[in-house]
């Protein structure tokens, strides 16, 4: 567990600077304190699981929204400094998230299989008696992957790599590194604009007239045990959508938040989710020598999930329309 540093910042230095970096060097500033206080919290809570893991979850939170800073606003700072630690974040924020993940994905299918195989499921041609058996495959698969993934956690607080970057951030105290004559304050606005036209833009390509519907048959036929295909376009809207959210924090912090971009956020998490779900419950159908009763199980849960896929791209192109709408 590396050493939490307090934010250093050389004696008699001003708060920030002035002018287009102002807004992005109090959220990198900001952002830095709330990283190392999930750090702090993370090691004072060792002996609490349940702590250490929320902890974990909120020091990765914390890396997603530096790195996203660093990224929408990179003209603004130093490049090589932001080229060097956005990565970095990156890396900490994935492995912090992958635990938490896998977790969610085994409840999400077990969650899924127990409704398909209720007292009505077989008539319509639910699980049946391969359904416990498909649970029992995920409980291992999925089991095996969050062992893994806590693994990997546990290698990365001890690593020198989160040491370096630990160090990083505490200097985010002092003086952010800025790119020399940076334009006028509407600069940062016109960044944060730009990653909101870049949103618009992808939106804009997203087959939306197909996501008209509650439930598209075409697109779940034409679906594919892979884990990008049809879906990549709406993972890159929702990482787009990302960008966007953290940007309006950052130069608009005392506006509240947009109640469409929440539900659009809501609609693209519970696509994300149906979507790995779904390719988990086809790579466990693709295991060797399983009984065509488990394998009939997990085709009808990859089926269900991919109506979850498309119910959630419905709700999506509702929520973007500005439509109250329901997700999950």
């Amino acid at each position: 567990m590396p050493r939490v540093p307090e934010p250093v910042r050389p004696p008699g230095q001003a708060p920030g600077p002035a002018g287009a970096a102002a807004p992005v060097a109090t959220a990198l500033r900001a952002e830095a304190a709330a990283f190392l206080r999930a750090l702090r919290h993370h090691t004072e809570a060792a002996q609490d699981p349940q702590e250490a893991r929320e902890a974990a979850r909120a020091l990765g939170r914390s890396a997603r929204r530096l790195g996203a800073t660093l990224h929408t606003f990179r003209p603004l700072l130093d490049r090589e400094w932001a080229d060097r630690l956005r990565p970095e974040l990156t890396w900490l924020g994935g492995v912090l998230a992958d635990e938490y993940l896998v977790a969610a994905r085994l409840t999400r299918l077990l969650a899924s299989l127990h409704r398909l195989s209720g007292p009505a499921a077989p008539r319509r041609g639910g699980p049946g008696i391969g359904a416990a058996k498909a649970g029992a495959l995920l409980e291992r698969r999925l089991t095996l992957a969050r062992t893994r993934a806590h693994s990997a956690c546990l290698t990365a607080f001890a690593s020198a790599r989160l040491h370096a970057l630990v160090d990083e951030i505490a200097l985010l105290g002092g003086e952010v590194p800025l790119a020399p004559d940076v334009p006028g304050r509407a600069g940062a606005d016109a960044l944060a604009q730009a990653a909101a036209r870049r949103l618009a833009d992808a939106v804009a390509a997203l087959p939306l007239h197909r996501a008209g519907h509650p439930y598209n048959a075409d697109a779940l036929a034409l679906a594919v045990p892979v884990p990008d295909g049809q879906d990549t376009p709406w993972h890159q809207v929702r990482l787009l959508l990302r960008l966007h959210r953290y940007a309006q924090e950052v130069v608009a912090p005392d506006l509240g938040p947009d109640p469409r971009v929440a539900a659009a956020r809501r609609a693209l998490d519970h696509h994300r989710d149906a979507a790995e779900a779904a390719h988990e419950a086809a790579c466990a159908a693709a295991t060797p020598r399983i009984a065509p009763t488990t394998g009939y199980a997990l085709g009808v849960l990859h089926a269900d999930q991919r109506h979850e896929v498309e119910a959630a791209r419905y709700a999506f192109q509702r929520a973007w329309a500005g439509e109250a709408v329901e997700v999950g």
